[in-house]
């Protein structure tokens, strides 16, 4: 990480706001992704603060409980989200008439299932928008391997990956929320990840 990276981390790391007003500073072509999970509407409305037609990626794999999808819908009306949908190539019915349900993760199929509803339509969002920011939900206490992260850091092709929640607590998450009068959803489920602290690869890859 270069120097100015790490002067950054130091300075803005704890600063949500200052560290995506920085951020959206540093590109022209910034995206947001979101899939729904608990406390996203966070994320969603730091950003749309700053920036009010961010594109809002969401990868939805078609495998979202009735109440992420319910929830999405809400999010998105009361934000007045510009949302970008990337799905993948086969519907969630065509590929279980092939290939019967989502595997296990414990089945060797399941990482192939993970690049289809995840990884190849994260990869085509890439592709066609071009983004030099890229603004995550990322949280260090989600996952072991988040906790080793920094909340900026710039991958090999140069995208600047932005995590301006890294170090909140679920309870600052909560009490942003409630203090703003934004909805939450509990009933969430990732069909790559499985296991609550389990990665499925796309933070890892890029």
């Amino acid at each position: 990480m270069s120097s100015s990276l790490e002067a950054i981390n130091r300075d803005l790391g704890n600063n949500p706001q200052a560290l995506i007003e920085w951020a959206l500073t540093q590109g022209e072509r910034p995206i947001c992704t979101t899939n729904f999970r608990p406390f996203e509407a966070v994320i969603l409305h730091m950003v749309t603060q700053v920036r009010p037609d961010m594109p809002i990626v969401w990868m939805d794999s078609g495998y979202n409980t009735e109440a992420t999808y319910q929830f999405a819908d809400t999010v998105i009306k009361q934000l007045g989200l510009n949302i970008v949908s990337f799905v993948p190539r086969r519907t969630r019915a065509h590929r279980e008439a092939l290939e019967g349900p989502m595997p296990g993760i414990d089945d060797p199929r399941h990482a192939a299932f993970t690049q289809e509803v995840k990884i190849e339509p994260f990869e085509r969002a890439l592709n066609e928008m071009r983004p030099d920011i890229w603004f995550t939900a990322l949280r260090a206490e989600d996952t072991p391997e988040r906790a080793r992260m920094q909340p900026v850091s710039r991958n090999g092709d140069g995208l600047v990956k932005v995590a301006p929640l890294l170090h909140w607590s679920a309870k600052d998450m909560y009490q942003y929320l409630e203090a703003r009068g934004l909805p939450n959803n509990f009933d969430y489920f990732d069909p790559t990840k499985v296991e609550e602290k389990r990665e499925c690869g796309l933070h890892l890859q890029h």
